[in-house]
């Protein structure tokens, strides 16, 4: 696995909104080897604060505990951004 690919991998993991299921789907990493991975390429004081953040409710990385209105991995009031300017509401 590229280098490339470990750093998105752990920038997916530390999202709240993404779920372990878009890992798998992209990378082809069960959950378990995510855990795996964050926990060799993170200080261990790093891996214990997403280990807790992901287990406390308040991240939804795990699709069952998502509400099912959430389709999508995006904030719905999230505009598009073009030549690095956010659109204004």
């Amino acid at each position: 696995m590229e280098l490339k690919d470990i750093d998105r991998i752990i920038e997916m993991a530390w999202e709240d909104r993404t779920p372990f299921e878009a890992i798998e789907l992209q990378f082809g990493l069960s959950e378990a080897q995510v855990i795996t991975l964050m926990r060799k390429e993170l200080k261990r004081s790093s891996f214990n604060l997403w280990r807790k953040r992901v287990n406390s409710g308040v991240s939804q990385k795990h699709r069952a505990k998502r509400n099912p209105t959430i389709n999508r991995f995006k904030c719905s009031l999230q505009k598009t951004i073009s030549m690095n300017k956010i659109s204004k509401r």
